[in-house]
């Protein structure tokens, strides 16, 4: 199972729809996939048709309760035949008072983790949509994955307030998790047509190319070739409570994403050749 948590401390950047249409992506080329709703505003839940007065328990319960992954998982999806391959563990707004109700708990951190554990052998993917924040919630995250996604919208503050995040995702690779990397950063609301998202794409290029020959966490990191571009489809589709294939099969947006899943699947391909060449 590959596990990838989608992070950005700074909104507005395609976080949510990344993690969403992403997941949906994997899913619809055969993968089995578990998107898990960390952030308190439940926009992923939303986003993929999840009621927010369902009785199934959420992520609050998860991570304050002694509920079990496994009766979290809610089928994504409004459509008669929902996403298949998809499944969504929703958000709740109460899980906004978690970090303060966990401040006394002993291994806080490592709460998700433990009960991720036992999802191991059910899903290829998992992907976690964080918060917009570096607290209880995001750690917790950073604790139980593998890898990390980062978008990021081309404008010249892309890169403003970065240092915070990796210096984070340093700290719990050296001390709660050291198969934690920064894998991979997607350029996302790209406008092609204009000279400022090429260069800041040369400028995040770069940045990431000095960056490599740092810390290990993210000595590996890659920008994936796909530009998620500027799409009205890809605003809408939210409101309808359907990923953007459900949506707008034919849109930009659509089309963006299923490359980008592409292109994911083969960096997996690519890195589980070179971990068993290695074992």
């Amino acid at each position: 199972m590959r596990s990838i948590a989608i992070i950005n401390q700074k909104g507005g950047v395609g976080k949510t729809t990344t993690a969403v249409n992403l997941s949906a992506a994997l899913a619809r080329a055969g993968q089995r996939v578990g998107l898990i709703d960390i952030d308190p505003q439940a926009h992923a839940s939303l986003h993929l048709g999840i009621d927010p007065q369902s009785r199934v328990p959420t992520v609050y319960d998860l991570l304050t309760e002694e509920t079990p992954i496994a009766d979290v998982w809610q089928r994504a999806g409004t459509t008669p035949e929902p996403e298949e391959n998809l499944w969504v563990a929703a958000s709740h707004i109460d899980l906004a008072a978690a970090e303060v109700e966990l401040a006394g708990v002993v291994g806080r951190e490592v709460i998700l983790r433990d009960k991720l554990a036992a999802a191991a052998n059910d899903f290829d993917y998992i992907l976690i949509d964080c918060p917009p924040s570096l607290g209880i919630l995001t750690l917790n995250a950073l604790a139980a994955v593998d890898d990390v996604f980062l978008p990021l919208q081309p404008h010249f503050l892309a890169l403003h307030g970065l240092s915070k995040l990796l210096k984070t995702i340093g700290l719990v690779h050296e001390r709660l998790n050291d198969r934690l990397a920064l894998a991979g950063v997607v350029l996302c609301l790209y406008e092609s047509g204009t000279k400022l998202a090429a260069e800041v794409s040369r400028d995040v290029e770069h940045f990431f190319k000095e960056a490599r020959k740092g810390n290990r966490a993210w000595s590996t990191v890659r920008l994936f070739e796909t530009r998620i571009r500027r799409n009205i489809r890809l605003a809408e589709s939210p409101s309808f409570g359907q990923s953007i294939f459900e949506y707008a099969p034919g849109s930009p947006g659509a089309e963006d994403y299923r490359a980008l899943g592409g292109e994911v699947l083969a960096y997996y391909a690519g890195r589980q050749l070179l971990e068993a060449a290695a074992a």
